[in-house]
């Protein structure tokens, strides 16, 4: 990419994009308000960021039934964990730098929340035995102390028709199975109708 044109400093990003109003820079607030914690109870699904002890960022979706992240007496939120994948790599990163992200998610409002916090790890029996659903309790949660918290303005979700389904694409398979199936080579088509069933099974058995 020509650098010609490449964006190094503050100045030219505002000379872009402009400044923020006022009314958007005092949105900004160190703890969660009542409108956000109720966008924190219906919301069924977050987006979590974490950063690695070289800096570099993973994000990690998180969901349940709505509701399913907490708020303690103290206004931290806490964060179950499911059975997944074992990779842990937002918990590992969370033992070397406990700096976090987070986007709530709620349907059918344009609206997110956005949240920034420190996150600690752990596993108390009484308070994953309050997160179980189906019966099975939470294997352990992250609690994440508010630093900072804000919405953000619906027009990313607006653009994105997201909650619009007349405008969303019907796939015919899983791209993801065809994705994990070309782990082993060029896969074929029965092979991606295999990962698929395997994936399947596991959505259908491993929830919780």
């Amino acid at each position: 990419m020509d650098n010609q044109h490449r964006i190094t400093n503050e100045q030219e990003i505002e000379a872009v994009l402009g400044e923020p109003m006022e009314f958007v820079k005092v949105k900004i607030q160190t703890k969660h308000d009542d409108a956000m914690r109720e966008f924190i109870r219906r919301a069924p699904l977050i987006f979590v960021a974490t950063i690695d002890a070289n800096g570099h960022v993973d994000v990690s979706p998180k969901g349940d039934p709505a509701g399913f992240v907490q708020i303690d007496d103290d206004g931290n939120l806490l964060i179950p964990e499911r059975p997944g994948n074992k990779l842990t790599f937002g918990f590992r990163n969370i033992l070397r730098n406990g700096e976090i992200g987070l986007i709530f998610v709620v349907p059918n409002q344009r609206e997110t929340l956005r949240v920034k916090g420190l996150a600690t790890l752990h596993k108390d029996p009484d308070i994953v035995d309050q997160m179980q659903v189906n019966g099975q309790p939470a294997l352990m949660f992250t609690c994440v102390a508010v630093k900072e918290c804000f919405f953000h303005c619906g027009k990313a979700l607006i653009r994105s028709r997201l909650w619009k389904p007349e405008f969303w694409e019907v796939a015919s398979e899983s791209i993801g199975a065809r994705g994990f199936a070309s782990l082993r080579g060029k896969p074929s088509p029965d092979a991606v109708r295999a990962t698929e069933k395997r994936l399947d099974e596991s959505y259908r058995d491993e929830l919780y």
